[in-house]
């Protein structure tokens, strides 16, 4: 039961990072996360990923505490 928890936490994690990476790309050229003057709402693939981070995140932390939980 272990492994599979093992196993399951490193798809997340690698593939978490890859969402991360994705939205770090087209973040686009601010310099130490300075805020533009205008405000703009995340829509298509930009929402898709903002989402898929969160319930990833979510599902990771989850699993951790199942696997220290039965483990």
């Amino acid at each position: 039961m272990e492994t599979i928890f093992s196993l399951l936490l490193m798809i997340i994690a690698v593939t978490l990072i890859a969402i991360l990476l994705l939205q770090a790309r087209g973040s686009g050229s601010s310099l130490f996360g300075e805020a533009s003057g205008t405000f703009r709402s995340r829509r298509g693939v930009e929402q898709l990923l903002f989402r898929a981070t969160i319930v990833l995140a979510v599902v990771f932390v989850g699993i951790a505490i199942a696997n220290v939980r039965f483990s």
